[in-house]
């Protein structure tokens, strides 16, 4: 009788975690680095078909001799982390309360390229607002996961952990923590898990706020041509979105994680070139929009925890998971829609077909990493929304 006690206990505990990645690993992140058999390339070309060598080999060569792990590993430290076991899963995740005892429970939900590192600069302003000059009145404890495949929340334990999947664990991730009302916030994969949270568990459920939304449409008749300028601009954008990246980790994600696993100028050359893409401005550098010390630190994440492969299933099984493009109820959580105009694709119709949206902003600065990118405006975004449940 005991055992299976202590079993369900086990099973159901959480435990505080550190990050502590051993020397040896990052004495062999170093080697390899010094040791790249570096790929030539065409003249002229810039950023049209890649990352170029010569910025490639600057920012290795600057991961591998100024930037440190060990700084960043303690500034990661400093917020209260904590692993939990869901649905046979390691569950890793942040847990920031609040000075505030009547503060809003809110979980941050990240996507792909991305980590709990997107974050890092808007826990404080959230969750303590009055030391950063804000209203009491507006604090959230914070509950910021990995998703299941990234960062800490690892091995992947069997296929199957869709976007669905991925949302009932973290419903009970936030019951578990003893959070029977509160809100979510989700960008890029986090976009889809938070209004599925929202449908899995509306009574819970305070408020849904997303940015990156994608839309699809439904196959309605006429329902292209009442489209305003902005939303046919915006699906004709999604329309022709057909990335490599996307195409590779939606089918082969195996067989990528190979190279990236084994190479770390592979795997930083695979996220950089994301942050080049999907940044505010687009032909700036990574650089230009986000700290380079913040954008290694993630990459760090990916490359100390092997989560090429794994971060990447996510892709495949969304491609495969046919229920989820079925259609579905409308939602019925109060949704707000933070917007940026240079890189979001959210078409407003689709988007208000599907979701309850009581809020929506649009913001001509920052791009797809919005909480890195401007944490000031996602912070205030945020706080206006709860401000108006």
């Amino acid at each position: 009788m005991m055992n299976t006690h202590s079993h369900l206990n086990a099973d159901t505990a959480i435990r505080p975690f550190r990050i502590e990645i051993p020397q040896s690993d990052i004495d062999d992140l170093k080697d390899r680095l010094a040791r790249t058999r570096w790929s030539g390339e065409m003249p002229g070309v810039g950023w049209s078909r890649g990352v170029p060598v010569n910025y490639l080999k600057e920012l290795a060569e600057y991961w591998r001799n100024d930037y440190d792990w060990r700084e960043h590993e303690a500034k990661l430290n400093e917020y209260p982390q904590f692993t939990t076991t869901i649905d046979g899963q390691t569950i890793h995740f942040l847990h920031v309360k609040s000075p505030e005892s009547d503060a809003t429970p809110l979980m941050l939900i990240h996507g792909w390229p991305g980590s709990i590192v997107e974050f890092m600069d808007v826990i404080g302003p959230l969750s303590n607002p009055r030391a950063y000059g804000g209203d009491p009145a507006g604090a959230f404890h914070l509950v910021i996961p990995s998703i299941p495949g990234f960062g800490f929340s690892m091995p992947l334990t069997e296929p199957g952990w869709t976007v669905g999947r991925i949302a009932g664990a973290f419903v009970q991730l936030m019951a578990r923590l003893g959070y029977a009302r509160y809100g979510v916030h989700g960008g890029d994969t986090g976009s889809f898990v938070a209004p599925v949270m929202g449908q899995r568990a509306p009574d819970h459920l305070i408020g849904v706020h997303v940015n990156s939304l994608l839309t699809f449409p439904n196959g309605d008749e006429g329902e292209m041509d009442e489209l305003s300028e902005e939303d046919r601009n915006r699906y004709a954008m999604m329309e022709g979105f057909n990335d490599g990246y996307l195409q590779i980790q939606s089918l082969r994600p195996q067989t990528l994680a190979y190279g990236l696993h084994d190479s770390p100028v592979g795997q930083l050359a695979w996220i950089v070139e994301k942050f080049k893409e999907l940044t505010e401005p687009e032909e700036g550098l990574p650089e230009d929009s986000i700290d380079r010390d913040r954008m290694l630190t993630n990459v760090s994440l990916y490359w100390f925890n092997g989560t090429a492969g794994s971060s990447a299933q996510i892709y495949y099984e969304s491609k495969h998971d046919y229920a989820a493009w079925e259609p579905k109820e409308r939602g019925t959580v109060p949704t707000g829609v933070l917007l940026s105009l240079s890189h979001d694709i959210t078409v407003r119709r689709f988007a208000e077909r599907d979701h309850h949206i009581v809020h929506w902003s649009e913001f001509e600065q920052g791009g797809h990493f919005f909480a890195m990118e401007q944490p000031a405006l996602f912070t205030q975004d945020v706080r206006e929304f709860f401000r108006k449940l």
